[in-house]
Parts: C-alpha cells; sequence; structure tokens
C-alpha cells in the first residue's frame, strides 16, 4: 500500500504525486489558496482570502506606519517609513548605491561583486531577476518535457528498426539477387538527397542508417523551443511593461492623495488660526463695550448727585 501524506492546509491525507513540490498542498487548497504577488511589496505569498491583496508583513506595517509611499530606487510601493523600502535600504548599506538594470533600465539593480549571483552575467533589480528566472525556469521544463518525449519516440524507432532488421535478416534467404539489387539503388537515392550542417551522408553510411525521421523530429523540436522561448521573452516583456504601468500609477495616485491631504490639513490649520483671530477680536469688542457702558454710568450717577 502507497504511503499517504498530509496536505499542510487542510490535513487530509493525499499520495504523494497529488501534493505540490513546495509546500505540500492539495489540489483543492491551491485553487483554493493561490500563490499570488502582493500589492506593495509585489513578493509571492498564498492567498488566504480572495480579498486579502497584501502579504502578512505589508499588512502589519500598514497598520503600524499607514499606507506605503513609492521607493525612490525601485518604484515599488513599499517605502513605510522614509523614500525607500526595506528591500532597498537593506541592499544600499550592503553594497552601495544601486545601479540601472540592464533590463528595465531603472536606478534599482545593486551590484553584488560576484558574477555567480548574475542572472546569466546581467546586473539585474530583483523584480527583473524574479521575472527572468521565472522564464528561464519555464524553459527548462519545457525543454525537459520535449527532450523527454523526442526520446521515448527515439526509442521507439530503434525498437521498430531492430524489429525490422531481425525480420529483414530472416528473410534475407529467401530473396533472389535481382530484388536486392534493385532495393539497394532506392536506398541510395533516398539518402543522397539528406545533409546534415552542409555535409551529404555517403551511400555506404544510408545503408547502415536506421532514418533520417529522427533527424527532421529534432530539428522541429529545436525550431518549437526557440519559438516558445521568444513567445514567452514578448509575454514577459509585456508583464513588465504592465507592472511598471500599474506601479506608476499607484505611484501617481498616492502623490495626488497626499498632495491633497496636506491641501485639507494647511486649509484646516488655516481655518483654525483665522476663527481664533476672530475669537480673539470678539472678546476685545466685548471689553471696550463693558468699559463705555461702565463710563456711562458713573457720567450719569455724577451729574445726578451735583445738581
Amino acid at each position: 500500500m502507497a504511503a499517504l501524506y498530509a496536505c499542510t492546509k487542510c490535513h487530509q491525507r493525499f499520495p504523494f504525486e497529488a501534493l505540490s513540490q513546495g509546500q505540500q498542498l492539495c489540489k483543492e487548497c491551491r485553487i483554493a489558496h493561490p500563490v499570488v504577488k502582493c500589492t506593495y511589496c509585489r513578493t509571492e505569498y498564498q492567498q488566504e482570502s480572495k480579498t486579502n491583496t497584501i502579504c502578512k508583513k505589508c499588512a502589519q506595517n500598514v497598520q503600524l506606519y499607514g499606507t506605503p509611499k513609492p521607493c525612490q530606487y525601485c518604484n515599488i510601493i513599499a517605502a513605510f517609513i522614509g523614500n525607500k523600502c526595506q528591500r532597498c535600504t537593506n541592499s544600499e548599506k550592503k553594497y552601495g548605491p544601486p545601479y540601472s538594470c540592464e533590463q528595465c533600465k531603472q536606478q534599482c539593480a545593486f551590484d553584488r561583486k560576484d558574477d555567480r549571483k548574475k542572472v546569466d552575467g546581467k546586473l539585474l533589480c530583483w523584480l527583473c531577476t524574479l521575472s527572468y528566472k521565472r522564464v528561464l525556469q519555464k524553459t527548462k521544463e519545457q525543454r525537459k518535457h520535449l527532450s523527454s518525449s523526442s526520446r521515448a519516440g527515439h526509442q521507439e524507432k530503434e525498437q521498430y528498426s531492430r524489429l525490422s532488421g531481425g525480420s529483414h535478416y530472416n528473410s534475407q534467404k529467401t530473396l533472389s539477387t535481382s530484388s536486392i539489387q534493385n532495393e539497394i539503388p532506392k536506398k541510395k537515392s533516398k539518402f543522397e538527397s539528406v545533409t546534415t550542417n552542409g555535409d551529404s551522408f555517403s551511400p555506404d553510411l544510408a545503408l547502415d542508417s536506421p532514418g533520417t525521421d529522427h533527424f527532421v523530429i529534432i530539428a522541429q523540436l529545436k525550431e518549437e523551443v526557440a519559438t516558445l522561448k521568444k513567445m514567452l521573452h514578448q509575454k514577459d516583456q509585456m508583464i513588465l511593461e504592465k507592472e511598471k504601468k500599474i506601479t506608476e500609477l499607484k505611484a501617481d495616485f498616492q502623490y495626488q492623495e497626499s498632495q491633497m491631504r496636506t491641501k485639507m490639513n494647511q486649509m484646516e490649520k488655516t481655518h483654525k488660526e483665522v476663527t481664533e483671530q476672530l475669537q480673539a477680536k470678539n472678546r476685545e469688542l466685548l471689553k471696550q463695550a463693558a468699559a463705555l457702558s461702565k463710563s456711562k454710568k458713573s457720567e450719569k450717577s455724577g451729574a445726578i448727585t451735583s445738581p
């Protein structure tokens, strides 16, 4: 009996193949709690509910520091303290000032002084590094799938060629000399036209070769892989551009909101100052009115007592 393993979310037991490799989740939990990007810091996290669009760390920071501002380096809306996000602050302390990213051209790539930590020798920022690694991972998976399918097809062809070769060897005793001579020119004419990298096959090699179908399949698979890589690169570029545009729009919205809040605070302060000035002036006028009424009363009493 096959061993069963518990899902880390619902704790139900499933075969090992039914659970995800990283977080060991079943299919229903993967659908109910997908891995999404945080609206603020752009890190991937497991979504607990549809309304939850930020990770736990950003939710805590929002409660402590309020709504974040765009980072002055990477333009990600994750600057809770000051004008820089925590990631850029730590990287600047460790590696020095940022350089221009070779992908998005923003001044947010930090040189770690180690070529092994670069992505294919390129100096990329954090977001572009994630996108680039994601594309490479997809390409590797597709190459693995294509190579496994081509290897299986090649093994089937070899098995078929062995079986056909054995049956041909058993039936060769019954063939006449004339039929063998007629068969050889056909094979020669078939393989004389086949070339690989500019070099043509010799007739002797053509007779010994099991067939050229696998060369055609490999060439087609290489073309498909190149086309898929190009499409993936284009789609990744489109995603990066859209993410950049969304970030710019969010940054503009945050800037307008902060400007509006500053203007409202200024208006409230001005109104308070004007109110205080009017109240002080009103008190002064009341004092003057009381003094005038008191002086009039004293004048009247003096006029009555001196006839």
